[in-house]
């Protein structure tokens, strides 16, 4: 399996989750309320659900950008200094669903004809603290790039549901269910 099937596949469902999360925050609070969500955390020392979701989108973009050698572009700069200051700029619902689809489809036309190169070829990864990593691409994808994703990701799912939004484990795999046998799945009504 190349490193870009494994990462691409999983930041796509994963997003596409949070986005389904999203609107049963819509739907399940009015509007104001639902909104407010975007500056919740979970301790005060957090980043709030609006910094998650945009952290989420920029990890996604981050793991290929480096997969691929790339330099990182000025829009994704922008989004990551966005959800730094999501704290006095939350945005709205409506811009997190509009980083989410942006981001999904950057990664389906990222990913599309490339493997992410050599799991053992080396990759060098700086912090802004100045602590810099030295991986291989393929401990990059498992030990930093997919951990990353789902931190931001799991602590928007958190927030959410500490926050009384009606979500549950199948939210979290509904991925899962496109595997599920048939005569396996209870009945709806």
């Amino acid at each position: 399996m190349s490193l870009m099937n494994l990462l691409a596949p999983t930041y796509i469902q994963m997003l596409e989750a949070l986005s389904r999360w999203l609107k049963k925050a819509e739907t399940q609070l009015p509007m104001g309320e639902a909104e407010a969500l975007l500056l919740s955390s979970l301790t005060p020392d957090m980043f709030p659900l609006a910094t998650q979701v945009r952290f989420a989108c920029v990890q996604a973009r981050e793991g290929i950008h480096r997969l691929r050698r790339e330099d990182f572009p000025p829009a994704l700069t922008a989004l990551l200094d966005e959800g730094r200051n999501a704290r006095t700029q939350p945005g709205t619902l409506a811009d997190a669903q509009r980083h989410i689809r942006e981001t999904v489809e950057w990664v389906k036309q990222s990913a599309s004809g490339s493997d992410g190169g050599a799991p053992e070829r080396p990759l060098s990864h700086a912090l802004p603290n100045g602590l810099v990593f030295d991986l291989t691409a393929e401990q990059y994808v498992r030990d930093w790039a997919i951990p990353q994703f789902f931190f931001h990701v799991m602590a928007a799912y958190a927030i959410l549901r500490s926050s009384g939004i009606d979500l549950g484990k199948a939210d979290y795999v509904q991925h899962m269910f496109a595997y599920a046998r048939p005569e396996a799945m209870a009945p709806t009504t």
